[in-house]
């Protein structure tokens, strides 16, 4: 399922979304080429050696995992949900805690997977565990939000608008089947499919905490 759009406006300029955005295409393009494995070797989180960090190092490979991505495929597809999605969290939160809220739960799903997979040596790098628990917050405040969604049907894809709690229900099913399925001995194709679903959950349990004060979305 790829989505389109929603049909949730913006109230206001989702500055610090746009800009998430533009840093992490920025970043992507500055990195791209023959140094990019290396600079994913060097700033991506390593779950087998990343709890023998310092606290201080934990955070900046967090940080810095958070905005590199492996591919134009990796970085385009994550900067489309975030581009639907962010807007209206951004809208709920507020500038500075929707900021504050897209680094903490991607935070979160970075540690979930690195508790996980402790031995695992391969790089984790990636938005979509921030971007997932934007998908949470979204979930919880806009769950009859029409998702326009392309859709395979009979050989055709076709635009369906489906509303996001079904949207966000069956991409939270097919994420924690495709980790059950890496579980017990599949393949994940390299996906960290457990940082999505701890997203997305820190996500939904954490947006009442980041809400704008009613004095706030009156102004």
């Amino acid at each position: 399922m790829i989505p389109l759009k929603d049909d949730v406006p913006s109230r206001r300029v989702p500055y610090v979304n746009l800009s998430i955005i533009g840093v992490c295409l920025a970043v992507f393009a500055a990195t791209a080429g023959a140094g990019l494995n290396r600079t994913i070797a060097d700033w991506g989180v390593v779950p087998a050696s990343f709890l023998t960090l310092p606290a201080a190092g934990m955070a900046l490979k967090i940080l810095t995992a958070t905005f590199i991505h492996a591919s134009w495929l990796h970085v385009l597809g994550n900067m489309l949900f975030l581009w639907i999605f962010g807007d209206n969290v951004e809208d709920a939160m507020g500038h500075v805690r929707y900021l504050v809220f897209y680094l903490l739960t991607g935070t979160i799903a970075f540690v979930i997977y690195v508790l996980i997979n402790a031995q695992s040596k391969l790089p984790l790098v990636g938005a979509s565990g921030a971007i997932s628990g934007v998908l949470g917050a979204y979930f919880m405040l806009y769950p009859k939000a029409k998702v326009w969604t392309m859709l395979f049907i009979f050989f055709i894809f076709a635009p369906v608008p489906l509303p996001a709690v079904l949207f966000l229900g069956v991409w939270f099913l097919l994420q924690a089947l495709s980790e059950s399925l890496v579980y017990t001995g599949g393949q994940g194709g390299g996906v960290a499919f457990a940082a999505h679903l701890g997203g997305f959950v820190a996500g939904m349990l954490l947006v009442p905490l980041f809400l704008r004060r009613r004095t706030e979305q009156t102004t």
